[in-house]
């Protein structure tokens, strides 16, 4: 081999192992790949012993934006949470172990849907409230009162991958409970249940 074509080669390694690779799973790209963009995923179920095996495994997260599974996935879940007709949805309830989850803005104009990658909450007070009727796409007919932060200072990266950050704030039902949306579809990225954080209300509630 000629030394120009040793040096061609070993550079067309170098790039090939740094190109991003998809950021799912043989098994989740099959899953989303499946029908077409506009099909709805099917949600898990905890009555199901592998939908709930699943519902458990912590997530991680997307490394690579451009994938264009990214985009199709995204599409498909906000498809789902509109035949589910829910206030949110995270990747993990339709058997994708990756953190990404949409939540409706009900304290913005329209109520957009919102899509959130690579999650975090960077700062919560110290205190709690207990919210009423919770409940969840994967657990059907089930409502309880959970354990929540009043606020939550939030990062993640939207559908372009730009960061966000912002306070996200509500937990009455009566108005505003974005907070407690994001904070439910947190929880979902990293296994938890809202039954997990199960509280009773005051009396006179």
């Amino acid at each position: 081999m000629k030394k120009t074509g040793y040096w061609f080669v070993l550079l067309a390694g170098v790039i090939a192992s740094c190109s991003p690779v998809s950021s799912f799973s043989a098994r989740e790209r099959a899953l989303v790949r499946g029908g077409v963009a506009e099909d709805p995923f099917r949600v898990l179920q905890v009555t199901n012993r592998a939908d709930s095996l699943l519902l458990r495994v912590p997530c991680t997260d997307v490394q690579n934006f451009a994938d264009p599974l990214l985009a199709r996935c995204i599409e498909r879940l906000r498809k789902t949470l509109i035949v589910e007709d829910g206030v949110g949805i995270a990747a993990p309830q339709v058997g994708i172990s990756k953190n990404i989850f949409l939540f409706m803005r009900v304290d913005l104009p329209g109520t957009p849907v919102v899509a959130a990658i690579n999650p975090r909450i960077v700062n919560h007070p110290d205190t709690t409230v207990c919210f009423e009727r919770d409940g969840c796409l994967s657990i059907p007919g089930v409502q309880g009162n959970s354990t929540r932060y009043p606020w939550i200072e939030v990062e993640y990266r939207d559908e372009r991958g730009e960061v966000i950050r912002e306070r996200l704030e509500g937990y009455s039902r009566r108005g505003n409970f974005t907070a407690v949306i994001f904070q439910h579809e947190f929880d979902h990225t990293r296994g938890v249940l809202f039954i997990d954080k199960l509280c009773d209300l005051p009396k006179e509630f």
